[in-house]
């Protein structure tokens, strides 16, 4: 089914009908089309930062053309009883001075009183970078730097702050996200995805500076391990990374999440640093409908949430939905699969 409008339908109410939808299977976002939610709480209320999908006549293929996002916008709800409000654009294309278009998956955190968007974009070269914008306010508007991070490569920004606050960013994405184009320390438009037994490429990991706006020290790899403490393979494509990593922290250990992209499958492995190595731990949510599968981790009062998209209003992947459902875990602390 092709739709080509740029607000959504409203579903049918989960109440008052005959065969009443649970509220976690309706969108949680009607307003617009939007995709990779990231989900914070600041001050009771939980804020969403997901990427704003807009009608595309670009052919869909693994440079990720389709996908035309030009601007973002901060959702905000009091809780899962509430609907999410609109708080407007929150920072477009145009406000940003080294990006040219493909303003991807998005991030936020916050320290003091100031608040930060990061986000990928392509620069005047058509290279994705990772650039932060700063505001007063968690629904911003926010204003960004006038240059990228520096050392900063590819897409899917996650930014982690442990107890102590020591703040991480997790990024990467392969094929369109360019990860692959950088195996060598630098980029190289030639360079393709290992294959067969070769050892997986992993996200990136890097500390940020005090003041948020920068790494302090080097990007790594965040190492995922499979049986016997080796590395995943290449040819692992159901357990391996592709892209939409994110961490959250539950009773002491670290939990790096992600998808494994064209397998469609959110994936979790676990660790006792924030830097890895991480242990495979199995699949937490299968396929959605739609290509794509990217999601956060939340803690909301006392219970954890993921929320992720789908693209059941439109029919198309490049028109994509936000949902949620609740997390469980087993008694060896391993989240219970889920289907969306």
């Amino acid at each position: 089914m092709e739709i080509e409008m740029e607000s959504p339908r409203t579903p049918h109410s989960a109440t008052g009908s005959a065969n009443p939808v649970p509220a976690e299977r309706l969108p949680l976002i009607t307003s617009i089309f939007a995709a990779d939610p990231s989900a914070h709480v600041f001050d009771g209320r939980i804020y969403i930062y997901p990427s704003h999908d807009i009608p595309s006549d670009a052919p869909s293929d693994d440079t990720g053309d389709q996908y035309d996002m030009r601007d973002y916008h901060v959702f905000s709800l009091d809780g899962f009883g509430s609907p999410a409000v609109d708080h407007g654009v929150a920072l477009e294309i145009g406000g940003v001075p080294w990006a040219s278009k493909a303003m991807w998956a998005p991030d936020a955190s916050r320290k003091g009183g100031r608040y930060f968007l990061y986000f990928p974009a392509k620069d005047r070269e058509g290279i994705f970078r990772i650039g932060v914008a700063t505001g007063s306010s968690p629904e911003g508007p926010f204003a960004a730097e006038s240059e990228p991070i520096v050392g900063s490569f590819s897409v899917d920004p996650a930014v982690f702050v442990d107890d102590d606050g020591s703040a991480y960013m997790y990024f990467g994405g392969l094929w369109g996200g360019q990860l692959q184009r950088w195996q060598g320390g630098a980029y190289d438009s030639e360079r393709a995805e290992p294959s067969g037994d070769s050892p997986a490429l992993g996200p990136r990991v890097a500390r940020l500076s005090p003041d948020m706006l920068g790494f302090e020290g080097p990007v790594r790899e965040a190492a995922i391990l499979g049986e016997g403490g080796r590395p995943l393979a290449a040819r692992e494509k159901d357990k391996r990374f592709f892209e939409a990593s994110w961490m959250h922290k539950r009773e002491g250990k670290y939990y790096l999440s992600y998808s494994t992209g064209d397998t469609h499958f959110l994936a979790c492995a676990v660790g006792s640093s924030p830097l890895g190595p991480f242990e495979y731990r199995g699949r937490i949510l299968s396929p959605v409908l739609g290509w794509t599968t990217h999601h956060s981790i939340v803690d909301f009062q006392g219970r954890w949430y993921i929320f992720y998209h789908d693209a059941s209003l439109s029919g198309r992947d490049n028109l994509r939905t936000v949902k949620y459902q609740e997390l469980r875990y087993d008694a060896m602390g391993d989240i219970v699969p889920m289907d969306p």
